[in-house]
């Protein structure tokens, strides 16, 4: 059995950024940094919190919105507004961690309001994943900024699909909507991506099982508590704690258990979890109009909002929040949107930016001292957006990183980094790639002759994860368990001679054959430290059905070779001399992906499977290869922290 350990059980600490580092420029002022390792403190407040509770605000249709509204006491009106839309209960935000988040902003001058989703807890309305985000997004905007107490200019806040709902609202173009801060906004497809990350749930094809798996379990419910529609907005507001809305028939779950069981659709059944939308986004295929639905970008977008975007190398999504970074510039409808369009991408784990110590270890990986002032920045974001102040933070840079592995801060003016180096690294051995123990090499020197790699992929048995961002064990962790099993093919470089930083998009293009109609290839790239520790970078998936696009099933037939493009996330990297850089190629990546049965079936309805004889083919021909975005020494720039 494989066991999921950490996952994703931190549905409320997914609504929001984290509380963590920050950096200076030398443009946009410098900020002191605290020597005891401690996290970024947050801002401390100058105003007293009042609440409003569960205030409902009406949408277009009808349907209210139960929303939390915090005032500063004694703040003088009007006053600019943070909005928070969740699906995780706002009655999170009252109190911990999230709370101090609110008392933070709330203290700096701004009403903070914290709204339940449609369908979710307090609020109105039938949940159905990103349905209407974009109409209720701009609905919830234009009423608050329509109050009284409001200065007429809203920002947005929050992480994960707190993050999506803003990015899917954005191109509603609220006319009140000032800026924006999604974090780990990865629940996006792009027509440049060719991912199909719907909801965050597929990824090359493959469904991402662990994450979606719990998901559903912990946050997917249609099914709640609430107080009845019909009574007054007063008696809502006086009775609505009374509930402790949450999902009905909700009892514990053995979620190892459900995962490693087939068929996939069943397993929200399993789960006494029976009214969710876990079948639907099984049976729609990729390409399906059931999907048009859900305010997904598909190209024609406009954008008219400054936005701060922010993720982590080892969260989920990134390359699609570095995509909608590029997106909101080359789509934007006015300078101010297109000239102030920013990332900052951390090193940490789902939503952990804001709370980096120091030293920094994620996994098992030790990355230096990754602490950034995200704090301070948010609120001057805020306070040059929302409150007119000239306080110079459009002067940093667009695009600030860090580069593990050097362990420092690094800053550029564009995504991917000018100047970047898309270096092809080939695949070649003498036939015996499998494991540790094979032949397999990684070079930058084109192959000479030609041999193929061959494997046997056993869905009863299938290839491991030992790390994936959010959803799975989290953080950098040792590959070396993984890579003894003869269904992992690897391929290593020899020592470096001189360090390189590798920063960019990654993809890995293979020549692959099968005696199986589908299968998949994943492939995941590695540090190879000289002790012989192989720490996890990124990876990625292609169901080889879906090669010639997502909107048909192209099926392999045996003795045909393929050539196929593996999509790998971002990353940023430094291999100091004497490391190695090593690419796996397998079949599975199990929990994180779900496992393809080889049947060419539906998959998600099968509960029999076929083993398949895999081959990756490296020769002339077939030139098999890794393209990794080396980073020249001073292409980007150093990010001076204080």
């Amino acid at each position: 059995m494989i066991r999921t350990t950490t996952l994703l059980v931190c549905i409320a600490s997914l609504s929001l950024a984290s509380c963590a580092p920050s950096s200076s420029d030398g443009d946009g002022g410098d900020v002191v940094r605290s020597d005891d390792g401690a996290p970024y403190p947050m801002l401390e407040p100058r105003y007293d919190m009042r609440v409003e509770q569960a205030v409902r605000v009406p949408m277009r249709d009808g349907v209210r919105l139960s929303t939390d509204l915090h005032f500063p006491d004694g703040a003088p009106a009007p006053l600019p507004v943070i909005l928070i839309r969740t699906p995780y209960d706002k009655s999170a935000f009252r109190a911990g961690y999230l709370g101090d988040v609110v008392r933070m902003f709330v203290g700096q001058g701004y009403v903070v309001a914290v709204q339940d989703k449609r369908g979710r807890f307090e609020s109105e309305g039938v949940y159905s994943l990103a349905v209407r985000e974009d109409v209720d997004g701009y609905d919830a905007v234009e009423w608050l900024a329509d109050q009284s107490w409001s200065n007429g200019k809203v920002g947005t806040y929050g992480c994960s699909d707190l993050g999506d709902a803003q990015v899917w609202m954005a191109p509603a173009q609220p006319p009140s909507l000032a800026a924006m801060i999604p974090q780990a906004s990865g629940s996006i497809n792009g027509p440049a991506d060719n991912i199909y990350r719907y909801f965050g749930t597929y990824n090359g094809g493959a469904f991402n099982l662990a994450a979606a798996a719990g998901w559903m379990v912990f946050a997917g419910s249609k099914v709640y508590l609430r107080p009845p529609s019909h009574v007054s907005d007063e008696e809502f507001q006086r009775i609505a704690y009374q509930y402790s809305p949450g999902p009905v028939n909700a009892p514990e779950v053995d979620l190892d258990a459900i995962i490693n069981s087939l068929p996939l659709i069943d397993m929200m059944q399993k789960a006494n979890r029976p009214h969710t939308d876990w079948e639907s986004i099984l049976s729609y295929g990729l390409a399906d109009p059931w999907w048009d639905q859900f305010p997904y970008y598909k190209g024609h977008e406009q954008i008219d909002v400054p936005t701060l975007f922010v993720n982590s190398w080892h969260d989920f999504g990134v390359n699609e929040t570095l995509w909608q970074f590029n997106y909101f510039q080359e789509n934007a409808v006015s300078s101010t949107a297109r000239d102030n369009q920013f990332v900052v991408i951390s090193p940490v784990s789902h939503c952990d930016s804001e709370r980096i110590s120091a030293p920094t270890v994620i996994g098992e990986r030790d990355v230096g001292d990754a602490r950034y002032d995200f704090w301070t920045l948010y609120v001057r974001w805020y306070d040059h957006w929302l409150k007119g102040e000239d306080n110079g933070v459009t002067d940093m840079p667009p695009v600030q990183y860090y580069l593990m592995g050097r362990n420092e801060w690094r800053s550029a003016d564009e995504w991917p980094v000018a100047g970047t180096q898309f270096t092809r690294y080939y695949l070649t051995s003498g036939g015996a790639a499998n494991s540790l123990n094979g032949d397999g090499v990684l070079t930058t020197e084109a192959p000479q002759n030609g041999a193929v790699d061959r494997y046997i992929y056993d869905p009863g048995s299938p290839t491991p994860s030992l790390s994936g961002s959010y959803g799975m064990e989290e953080g950098f962790h040792d590959q070396r368990p993984v890579e003894e099993r003869d269904d992992v093919l690897v391929y290593t470089t020899s020592p470096l001679e001189a360090g390189v930083e590798m920063t960019g998009p990654i993809t890995a293009t293979l020549y692959v054959s099968s005696d199986a109609r589908d299968t998949d290839f994943t492939a995941k790239l590695v540090d190879v430290h000289p002790d012989g520790t192989a720490f996890f970078l990124q990876e990625g998936v292609l169901r080889v059905r879906y090669r010639e696009g997502f909107d048909r099933k192209v099926f392999m037939e045996e003795g045909e070779v393929y050539e196929i493009t593996v999509v790998l996330d971002a990353t940023s990297n430094y291999f100091p001399p004497g490391h190695r850089i090593r690419l796996e190629v397998a079949s599975a990546s199990f929990p994180r992906f779900d496992r393809n049965l080889n049947t060419g079936g539906n998959n998600y309805d099968e509960t029999e499977w076929i083993v398949a004889h895999n081959a990756v083919h490296h020769s002339p021909e077939y030139p098999s290869h890794v393209l990794l975005p080396m980073v020249p020494e001073g292409a980007s720039r150093l990010l001076e922290l204080n």
